[in-house]
């Protein structure tokens, strides 16, 4: 139950402001992060978009991975 509630307190951030949400998940200096402020410097919505669909299709890929590990 925490991952979810951590899940939407990102995606809420990533809607208010994209590179936010995407650093707390990613780290500062990663490729998402960089990706991610350089589309909302050029356009806002762009830089949402992009910060949701990280956060949603790669993050649900993770949890897949530690998943399997696990089990």
């Amino acid at each position: 139950m925490a991952s979810r509630s951590c899940t939407f307190l990102e995606i809420l951030l990533a809607i208010i402001l994209p590179p936010l949400g995407v650093f707390l998940h990613y780290g500062c200096c990663s490729m998402e992060f960089c990706i991610c402020l350089l589309l909302t410097i050029l356009g806002y919505i762009p830089g949402i978009i992009y910060a949701v669909y990280v956060l949603v299709a790669l993050g649900s890929e993770e949890r897949d991975r530690d998943y399997d590990t696990l089990a």
